[in-house]
């Protein structure tokens, strides 16, 4: 790894470890686990690998392969708040999980991504990394969830980005060829092989479509949808004469689908698009369980576009080249379905092919992509995937 190599080269000597962590897909169940809803999700074989060694004087220090500054901080003098940088995410890490847990030992480290940073919750991947690493310089066990949970508060409190716990638990809880189907609301999980004839060669590969563009949550209008869609949940407990109590504390998973099919007229139009996307979703997830259970792909792929299309249509999410990228997605022949990765914004768009089909998808989507979009030929990807287990 590059990132082995550069530590070397740095400190003059190999690192006592390397960590990984898988990026994530969802293939159905975007945009609802903020909201307590259900999710599935596979972790992929591409993801952040972090090389790391002991510091004994509680130093963090870390470089990046794909960013020049290198970030230092000390683990008992965190900045209180985000510097707006990469490293954001670490710092995150270190002061919360400091205040959980006694602290007394640093690292010095490379990280390095693996595929370019958009939609595969790359800032999830370098937190739970991060996070693995510190507790193992400090002989510190935690369990998985608690592990998603903090990564979870760093994001929510310190980067302020009002996302779910979706993307840390698929990068923790994956296990290779298994489907996570994750109930938000109460950590319950299932992790569901596709009943194939052979369970261990998948009739599918996911295929990743990078648009060229990076993004960035914190300034998109990513938590601006999630506040519509608590006001939507807020206003219809008020119309059914529900306890509403706190505004922060309410969620669409409150509401029966009685009562929102009941109300969902009175809402302002903007809101009732939000909670269409969270119910039919909700739907989704559960319907896709089922056919991944019974080996049905193509069901489970028609789904997958389903979901696209009330991400663009109801939750109003996707660029002008993700939106692009779906459209060309649905008619490729060899596609199964697929949607964009991620808020949404910029970043890529996941989709599960036939194997058979790579080398025609990979020539038809993005000869139709740089038609439209000439100018990111230098930027534009294509990454064909298998599943993985979570981090390690």
């Amino acid at each position: 790894m590059l990132c082995q190599d550069k530590f070397t080269d740095i400190y003059k000597r190999i690192p006592e470890s390397l960590a990984f962590c898988p990026y994530r897909v969802c293939p159905i169940g975007a945009h609802s686990d903020h909201n307590m809803g259900k999710i599935t999700g596979l972790a992929i074989n591409k993801g952040i690998y972090l090389a790391y060694s002991t510091k004994m004087n509680g130093v963090v220090e870390l470089s990046s392969i794909q960013f020049e500054k290198r970030a230092q901080w000390h683990i008992h003098e965190v900045p209180p708040t985000k510097q707006n940088d990469w490293a954001d995410y670490l710092r995150g890490c270190t002061l919360i999980l400091g205040e959980k847990y006694p602290l007394s030992r640093g690292l010095s480290g490379v990280i390095e991504g693996t595929l370019p940073i958009g939609g595969l919750s790359s800032s999830a991947a370098v937190a739970l990394v991060f996070l693995k690493a510190l507790c193992d310089v400090n002989n510190l066990q935690i369990s998985p969830l608690e592990m998603i949970m903090i990564s979870v508060e760093v994001e929510n409190k310190y980067v302020g980005v009002n996302s779910g716990k979706l993307d840390q638990s698929c990068e923790v809880f994956s296990r290779k060829n298994k489907l996570l189907y994750l109930d938000t609301q109460n950590n319950q999980y299932e992790l569901i092989p596709f009943n194939s004839d052979n369970s261990t060669e998948l009739p599918f590969k996911i295929a990743i479509f990078f648009s060229g563009v990076e993004r960035t949550l914190a300034g998109s209008k990513f938590n601006m949808r999630v506040d519509e869609l608590r006001s939507a949940a807020y206003a219809l407990k008020a119309y059914a004469g529900m306890d509403y109590g706190k505004f922060q504390e309410t969620n669409m998973r409150d509401i029966p689908a009685d009562i929102y099919n009941q109300y969902k007229d009175k809402l302002p139009l903007t809101w009732r698009r939000r909670a269409e996307h969270w119910m039919t979703e909700f739907q989704r997830v559960q319907e896709g369980a089922e056919a991944w259970r019974s080996g049905d792909i193509t069901t489970f792929g028609k789904l997958s576009f389903e979901s696209g299309w009330s991400s663009i249509y109801n939750w109003e999410t996707g660029s002008p080249e993700l939106k692009e990228l779906y459209n060309i997605m649905t008619h490729t022949d060899g596609i199964y379905g697929g949607r964009f990765s991620g808020a949404g914004f910029k970043g890529c768009c996941m989709a599960l092919i036939d194997p058979s089909y790579e080398d025609s998808i990979t020539r038809q989507v993005t000869e139709e992509y740089l038609k439209v979009f000439p100018g990111l030929k230098n930027k534009f990807s294509v990454h064909i995937c298998d599943s993985a287990d979570g981090i390690s």
